[in-house]
């Protein structure tokens, strides 16, 4: 292990280190258990590939109702009409509000989709072991886990349009069967991105730099 305040070019886990995955702090692996909470400690985190992609899987489902059924219905007058996000998407363009169409459409539409695709990549390309880019991909992963909260302004749109017009007969708003799959894509596909482990993305790197270090010419 190396000393306190000098460089190894060695992982953590090299050295024997875990970092808990409920707390973040950083203990040796042969203790077992993290002295701050408890925690048991894990060089990685079980089956991180198979338990994302089987929530981006199920988020991939739940994205075709949250987008074909209506998100918000308008009761005006007894008449009553339903909206999608892109027909709302649409209306907003139509009407001039270009901002709000444009925010709507990247924030419920392009934000989604550019999530789980990032997510199936980052998996695909840690199960093939690719080597390249491992930089650029951890870039990417941090970038996926921050912006996949804001996809929910949709459905707070919604919300707040409901608790704010309920005029009774004259007009009310209500949410739609859309907006709780909506919801439920975006917070599957947060559960997905905390659950990928990134290090592992530098794992493969490790190995094949430890491979080149053994063999003979190395």
């Amino acid at each position: 292990m190396a000393e306190p305040g000098r460089y190894s070019r060695n992982s953590a886990a090299e050295q024997g280190l875990a970092c808990c995955h409920v707390c973040g702090r950083l203990t040796l692996v042969a203790k077992g258990y993290c002295h701050c909470c408890g925690h048991h400690l894990t060089l990685r985190k079980k089956h991180s590939l198979q338990v994302t992609m089987a929530l981006v899987i199920a988020a991939m489902i739940l994205y075709i109702p949250a987008n074909v059924l209506p998100i918000m219905i308008t009761s005006t007058l007894g008449v009553s009409s339903s909206d999608t996000i892109l027909s709302g998407v649409v209306y907003f363009w139509m009407h001039g509000d270009y901002p709000i169409a444009l925010i709507i459409f990247i924030a419920s539409v392009v934000v989604p989709l550019a999530k789980l695709f990032a997510l199936i990549w980052l998996c695909y390309t840690v199960y093939r072991g690719r080597q390249q880019t491992p930089r650029r991909r951890t870039h990417l992963y941090r970038i996926t886990e921050f912006i996949g909260r804001w996809s929910m302004v949709d459905v707070f749109v919604v919300a707040l349009m409901v608790a704010l017009v309920q005029l009774g007969n004259l007009m009310s708003i209500m949410p739609g069967p859309a907006a709780l799959a909506f919801a439920a894509v975006v917070i599957i596909t947060m559960f997905a991105a905390k659950n990928f482990d990134p290090r592992l993305i530098w794992d493969v790197l490790e190995d094949r730099e430890q491979d080149e270090d053994e063999s003979p010419g190395g």
